[in-house]
């Protein structure tokens, strides 16, 4: 693996602990102005701090992310479709270069197994990391799940590890039970989806969970931007993730506001 590789996984997933927060705040490429994103840089600019990487489209990191005071990115680089259509049909939307102009330290793409478009996005993630590996840039592959497939360890497993074997470097997917066989099965680094949105306290002990089978950390949104406190609530996350924090002891944390910074 070359320097620029190392460094930009680096700048995703902290060498000290191994491990990562990611926050997802991409959803408008298909949901459009969704709750709690109505206004992204209102949303993101009070918690962007506490995130190790932003995930998000080249719309809202140009138009609403300070270029002098900003946390890594990864650019969501695929779309083409809205929740009125089927989402599997996704194309790739931003090209290398733009994504060199915009200094990023990875790329995601959706891939969908099992669904009538498999092969064009497994293609997609391919062509994406032959260009990843040109420049140096990793790519994150997200194993989306359509309505009628299954979030179980058997089709994560199976869409985690094509995921890896055609080249990402990161794969993003779902906790599900058995979930040690997701991560004991994927040869790359695996972070979860916070999914939709939860008690504050259930997605803390989804947090623990994860990544005390595995997971090196999460890429949640809905369940950050969407609490009641969004600035404490990625503490808490944050504690989980790279303290050891219990979900008890997380969940205090985000009931007294969060530490103040």
């Amino acid at each position: 693996m070359d320097w620029g590789m190392r460094n930009r996984i680096s700048r995703i997933i902290r060498p000290g602990t191994g491990r990562t927060v990611m926050l997802a705040v991409d959803h408008g490429y298909f949901l459009g102005p969704t709750s709690g994103l109505e206004k992204p840089k209102e949303t993101i600019q009070p918690i962007a701090k506490y995130a190790d990487t932003l995930m998000l489209t080249r719309g809202v990191l140009r138009y609403t992310i300070d270029p002098n005071d900003a946390p890594p990115i990864v650019l969501r680089v695929s779309g083409g479709t809205s929740i009125l259509t089927p989402l599997s049909n996704e194309g790739v939307t931003a090209d290398f270069e733009d994504a060199i102009r915009l200094n990023v330290a990875g790329v995601a793409i959706s891939i969908f197994v099992g669904s009538e478009h498999e092969r064009q996005t497994l293609l997609n993630l391919s062509e994406l990391v032959n260009l990843g590996e040109r420049y140096g840039i990793p790519v994150l592959a997200v194993t989306a799940v359509g309505k009628d497939m299954n979030r179980d360890a058997r089709y994560l497993s199976l869409a985690s590890r094509i995921a890896a074997e055609l080249g990402a470097r990161i794969v993003k997917t779902y906790y599900c039970e058995d979930f040690e066989q997701v991560v004991e099965t994927c040869p790359v680094p695996v972070v979860i989806a916070g999914g939709k949105k939860i008690t504050e306290k259930e997605a803390l002990d989804l947090t623990y969970n994860a990544v005390s089978r595995g997971a090196v950390g999460v890429d949640m949104g809905r369940n950050i931007f969407q609490s009641e406190n969004p600035k404490a609530m990625i503490q808490a996350v944050r504690a989980v993730v790279h303290e050891g924090a219990k979900p008890a002891e997380a969940f205090d944390l985000y009931r007294s506001g969060g530490i103040s910074t």
